[in-house]
């Protein structure tokens, strides 16, 4: 008997974003790679069907267990949590409606139920007007599954970056540079790595300051960033710098290392979306995977854009490349 494709759950993010058109573009792309359920609004998934012109069924389910899998219908968990559809406007329904997405896909997946989590894009301040007190996803399911240790690792072409920081202001980021926190990224990189199939992957980490520190240009490199590497190296990871960033993105899009350890935002994103754009002009490319979770979740690395949404426009390409790569990630057997 043939095994069974992954099982993935996509949550069609805010409903007035992008998401449900990304998933519409992105399912024909998925054939024989995985199964796909998603966790949204039937009506709003049918607009994106007319929407993009597409000639897609989408079968409406209450359940898991209803879910077809067959060619050319895209199955749907419907909440039915969406009454007005109004695209490009943030509300609070459309925030609560992703929440509610996200919790449930996430109990999914420690349940079992589902072999990964893909996510679509959200909006911050409709999260914020919802109430939630996670405007990320990252954050939402780190809550949701009790993780305290986790971070994120951009994936584009041969370059994979984590993070020390990500959402923090730069002047709160540099005094986050820690010894701990960077070995505690280099750890988590180290697992994310393997997760993807890549054993004992080589992690190269950047330096904060300009020249990694050199010639008096910082301390954090010599206080927190040196010896965090050798406690990676003595705990058998082959980990190496710090490395000055410029040096080291460029040798990273060319496959010297199969990790790289950036330590705040812009650092690690910068080199990622341009290398997307170099490789893939017009298009956003790359994933956003969450490092350090019990479950396996990918997600774009687009936003809402709400300046398009219901034209459709946009460009599926991140989409397709988190479903492919959490369909990777999936041991198998599972």
């Amino acid at each position: 008997m043939a095994p069974q494709p992954p099982l993935l759950g996509v949550t069609m993010g805010d409903p007035a974003g992008i998401g449900s058109e990304l998933i519409i573009k992105s399912y024909p792309r998925l054939a024989g790679k995985a199964n796909l359920v998603v966790l949204g609004d039937f009506e709003v998934l049918q607009a994106a069907v007319d929407d993009c012109n597409s000639d897609l069924g989408v079968n409406p389910t209450a359940s898991l267990e209803e879910a077809a899998f067959v060619d050319g219908v895209v199955d749907v968990l419907d909440f039915d949590n969406v009454e007005t559809l109004a695209r490009g406007e943030p509300r609070t329904e459309y925030g609560a409606a992703a929440v509610e997405y996200l919790e449930a896909g996430t109990d999914l997946a420690l349940e079992g139920r589902i072999d990964a989590l893909v996510t679509a894009p959200v909006d911050g301040e409709s999260l914020a007007r919802a109430g939630s007190k996670h405007t990320y996803q990252m954050d939402l399911l780190a809550d949701r599954t009790d993780i305290d240790e986790y971070t994120m690792l951009l994936l584009q072409g041969q370059l994979a970056v984590s993070h020390v920081t990500v959402h923090e202001p730069l002047k709160t980021a540099v005094d986050r540079v820690t010894k701990q926190s960077v070995l505690q990224t280099i750890r988590l990189t180290e697992d994310g790595l393997r997760t993807l199939g890549i054993n004992d992957p080589s992690i190269a980490v950047a330096g904060l300051n300009p020249h990694a520190g050199a010639d008096g240009l910082g301390t954090e490199e010599q206080t927190a960033i040196q010896p965090a590497v050798s406690a990676a190296r003595q705990a058998g990871i082959d980990a190496f710098g710090p490395y000055a960033p410029d040096e080291l993105f460029n040798r990273g899009t060319y496959g010297a290392y199969d990790g790289l350890v950036a330590m705040y935002h812009d650092q690690g994103h910068i080199p990622i979306y341009l290398n997307g754009m170099i490789e893939n002009p017009g298009a956003v490319s790359g994933v956003n995977m969450t490092i350090g979770l019990p479950i396996i979740r990918t997600g774009t690395i687009q936003g809402t854009c709400f300046e398009i949404a219901g034209r459709g426009i946009a460009r599926p390409d991140s989409l397709i490349e988190a479903m492919r790569t959490a369909a990777k990630a999936v041991p198998a057997g599972s």
